[in-house]
């Protein structure tokens, strides 16, 4: 086990050479066989593994006993790290996939190594720490959001009764209302009440209510468009932190690959020495 891949377990990101090679020597090597459980959920968390070759599969028993796999490690990866802290239970099984070669720090080892370096340990701590606070800015501006809900979340009254009056303002039913009450108005004053009509022939009260209604449905249709502007914008930028997302996790998976094409390069070397 090389210190660059123990570096790869977050917990130990922070550590020096010195502490590294510490930790390495802690590290004791197992060789098992295809379909062996390394441990099974229940289980007490007393250990942390790093794979060195194979894969181990992550699965967790469904309601009806089948086995549900959740992802499977392959070199390089990890798992159990934050037994080492907590000592909880396992929550899921852990069986080989194809034969493999683990490195496993026991929780003792790991005990017995932070009560030897107290500065050790506050770094692991403040790496700890460090993640926690990213996880709790991605969980707090996740860029999965749901653009329609966000944004209901915020609506005032005024803006959901904007919202309404445009809706009715641009349909159909409100040109059918509009020319059946623009006649009735005109068979009331013209028929109905023809000797005393209460707006006579040019209709002039009629023609400031039509412009009073223009005048105050123009600026109710303008809020609401500037809120349909407004909820693109928010999506225009969700898109941006997803693509920014991926790009970020494509980026990575790319430094994974270099360090395995470099370890590749590397093995034969140590070969032939």
């Amino acid at each position: 086990m090389t210190i660059d891949t123990l570096r790869h377990v977050p917990l130990f990101e922070s550590l020096d050479d010195e502490a590294a090679r510490q930790l390495c020597e802690l590290l004791e090597t197992r060789d098992c066989k295809a379909e062996t459980f390394l441990c099974r959920s229940g289980d007490e968390g007393d250990a942390m593994y790093i794979i060195e070759r194979g894969k181990v599969r992550i699965c967790v028993q469904a309601t009806d006993g089948r086995e549900v796999t959740l992802t499977e490690l392959d070199r390089g990866d990890f798992f159990g790290e934050m037994a080492l802290l907590d000592g909880q239970r396992r929550s899921a099984d852990a069986v080989v996939a194809e034969d493999a070669r683990l490195a496993v720090l026991s929780r003792d080892h790991f005990l017995s190594f932070i009560r030897s370096s107290p500065d050790v340990a506050l770094k692991m701590l403040t790496a700890v720490a460090n993640r926690l606070r990213h996880t709790d800015e991605l969980l707090r501006h996740s860029a999965t959001r749901n653009v329609n809900v966000e944004e209901a979340a915020h609506l005032t009254f005024a803006d959901r009764a904007s919202d309404i009056i445009a809706e009715f303002g641009g349909s159909w039913k409100f040109i059918i209302a509009a020319v059946l009450c623009f006649n009735l108005w005109v068979l009331i004053n013209t028929w109905v009440l023809a000797d005393r009509p209460f707006d006579a022939f040019p209709y002039l009260l009629l023609s400031t209510v039509i412009n009073m209604l223009a005048v105050l449905q123009a600026p109710i249709i303008l809020m609401s468009q500037n809120r349909q502007s407004h909820k693109d914008r928010l999506r225009a930028e969700i898109d941006y932190q997803i693509n920014l997302k991926n790009e970020l996790a494509l980026n990575e998976i790319i430094e994974r690959l270099k360090v395995l094409e470099r370890d590749l390069k590397q093995a034969p070397d140590k070969s032939s020495e």
